[in-house]
């Protein structure tokens, strides 16, 4: 049974990508997540950083892989923990990690915009990176079967594996356009939040 914030995420994330199809350069310009550019830039790039944008550029998404991955996560694990927790504490737990996968980012971004390098960021992931960890802090011995390589792992393997790829793939900089490091914003903020409550 599908839990009610994962429903409305799910239906709102296909509904953006459904009118990315035909609206997508106004959309990205306005909603997806700009970096702060060096003032002789400002003139040239046709958008800019906004702060809804921390937000916003969660709903957007690349491709059909893009958002069929990131929303399979989100199904697969936040169920689980929305049934938990509640609505209303995985909803804020959700959006604590978009926001802070975007925080993370925006500093990447923007330190390589000083470079002339200038790239919008989009996609889910920063929340559902989140998600992910918090699954595997909740449900560590939680046998999960992967199929890319086709093992069988506990979930806090599977955490752990996933955040030295990402961390390994930022630093390198493997897999040029994939925002690694707000897969990492995501996981540190959600850690820095379920550490926060379990000391209330």
């Amino acid at each position: 049974m599908i839990t009610p914030v994962v429903k409305w995420l799910l239906i709102i994330n296909g509904l953006v990508f459904f009118l990315e199809l035909r609206f997508a350069e106004p959309l990205i310009g306005l909603f997806a997540l700009w970096p702060l550019v060096p003032h002789g830039l400002m003139t040239e790039l046709p958008y800019s950083f906004q702060l809804w944008q921390l937000l916003s550029y969660s709903f957007l998404h690349g491709s059909l892989l893009h958002i069929g991955f990131n929303m399979y996560a989100l199904w697969l694990f936040g169920i689980r923990l929305e049934t938990l927790w509640g609505s209303q504490r995985f909803l804020y737990y959700y959006f604590v990690c978009v926001a802070g996968a975007g925080l993370v980012q925006l500093l990447v971004s923007s330190w390589s915009a000083r470079y002339g390098t200038v790239f919008p960021t989009i996609g889910a992931s920063g929340g559902v990176f989140g998600i992910l960890l918090a699954f595997g802090l909740t449900f560590p011995e939680e046998r999960l079967a992967l199929l890319f390589p086709p093992v069988i792992l506990k979930a806090k393997w599977f955490v752990l594996l996933y955040g030295a790829i990402e961390l390994w793939a930022g630093i390198t900089g493997t897999q040029a356009g994939v925002a690694h490091f707000a897969h990492l914003g995501g996981m540190l903020f959600g850690f820095l939040l379920l550490h926060r409550w379990r000391h209330q």
